[in-house]
């Protein structure tokens, strides 16, 4: 039984004449009485009393007239209501970001969102990524973009895109050469790293990797200005993507080395709670985040390997 068989059925019952149901719904009259008899046969129980002239409904035609202008009517308001839900984005939408995704699509998103969804009230939180978990899971915001999340039956994580990371430092610590430097090379250097837990996480998510990382660490820094700082004043070194440091890069202010043997990376997800439904609003928001980062990509502004 579907909807059309059902259709069908209504014509009938409320003509109670093939010839003028086939006529009101534009199907030849010998496919109405076939899409009648089917129904019988699925319910094993004739609908109508066939008379010289016309149809007779049974009680048990009776009975599934009542039930089939409910289905329809039900049918009609659930697509209505959702062909507007889409049209009208409105309500309030909280987005959580690393600080990476804020730099990278923060004014974009914003720009879009007061053109394109004026209905929409947004409010954004830039934290580390660690932080920027633990509100989502606090029900502080709505969608949060994290590096690295752990894996939480009550979370859903969307890997959007995977980001090399590099030896970020001065070129008197690091050296002035653009030629890759080993991981052993590397953890004999200062570090200059995030706080342990989640934050540290969000940096590599391999554990061996990053005790051998913070076994020389001078500083455990759970600030972004204050990590910056330290890596210009040639305190000591950080593993960090290029795009954290975009602008003291570009200045010549700092160097940055490919990390090889192995090659560092990490992911960044797109995340929400399992228990929260996907509003209208969400919806649209995730589509627009995943967009805006795929843009950011694609034209090179964001140094990265797209996964969705």
């Amino acid at each position: 039984m579907d909807s059309r068989q059902l259709r069908y059925f209504i014509a009938v019952y409320e003509q109670r004449n093939l010839s003028r149901a086939a006529d009101q719904t534009s199907v030849a009259q010998s496919a109405l009485s076939h899409h009648i008899s089917n129904l019988e046969a699925e319910f094993a129980t004739p609908l109508f009393e066939r008379k010289p002239r016309g149809m007779e409904p049974t009680a048990a035609g009776e009975r599934l007239y009542e039930h089939a202008r409910i289905i329809l009517r039900a049918m009609a308001a659930a697509e209505r209501e959702i062909k507007e839900g889409q049209a009208s984005i409105a309500g309030d939408i909280s987005i959580g970001m690393a600080n990476s995704g804020m730099k990278a699509i923060g004014v974009p998103l914003m720009k879009t969102v007061l053109t394109k969804y004026p209905n929409l009230r947004l409010s954004l939180t830039e934290s580390l990524s660690g932080a920027t978990l633990l509100h989502l899971m606090a029900s502080e915001v709505d969608l949060a973009l994290v590096y690295n999340p752990p894996s939480d039956k009550d979370l859903i994580a969307e890997p959007v895109l995977e980001e090399q990371m590099f030896c970020v430092g001065t070129a008197k610590l690091i050296g002035k050469s653009k030629a890759p430097i080993s991981f052993d090379e590397l953890v004999k250097l200062p570090q200059i790293m995030l706080l342990h837990g989640l934050s540290s996480r969000a940096l590599l998510d391999d554990p061996v990797l990053l005790k051998r990382l913070e076994a020389n660490a001078i500083l455990h820094l759970n600030s972004i200005s204050g990590t910056t700082g330290a890596l210009l004043a040639g305190l000591g070194c950080a593993v960090a993507t290029k795009l954290f440091v975009r602008e003291q890069l570009a200045a010549g202010q700092l160097v940055a080395r490919e990390v090889v043997q192995p090659t560092l990376t990490r992911t960044l997800y797109l995340c929400r709670l399992r228990n929260r439904p996907m509003t209208y609003a969400m919806e649209a928001m995730r589509r627009l985040i995943v967009s805006l980062i795929a843009d950011q990509v694609e034209q090179g502004n964001w140094k990265a390997r797209l996964l969705s």
